[in-house]
């Protein structure tokens, strides 16, 4: 899993393909050496990133202040950091749905 890295104790940092303007929202599987993701939202006005917290947050339980984009604001190539996460719990979780 080279989209998943422990960053800190309690926080991962995810390497992310976004597939935006999707029928749901939902884990597709890998694009290279990233999740990709499918999103309902737009890729305007930030709607999509939006997207990308809320699903993240529903996916591994934490609050949505928790996770952040580190890089690729604008576009589909994204790095996310989700803190109050363990490596171990996130990588149950990705697999479940993979």
């Amino acid at each position: 899993m080279n989209f998943l890295r422990q960053v800190a104790d309690n926080s991962v940092s995810l390497d992310l393909y976004i597939q935006p303007k999707a029928s749901r929202n939902s884990i597709c599987g890998l694009h290279g050496d990233e999740l990709k993701l499918a999103i309902t939202a737009p890729p305007l006005d930030g709607r999509a990133n939006k997207a990308v917290i809320h699903y993240l947050a529903e996916l591994f339980g934490v609050a949505k202040s928790s996770i952040s984009i580190l890089s690729g604001q604008q576009s589909r190539h994204k790095r996310c950091l989700v803190q109050g996460l363990s490596f171990q719990e996130a990588s149950r979780i990705v697999n479940s749905c993979l």
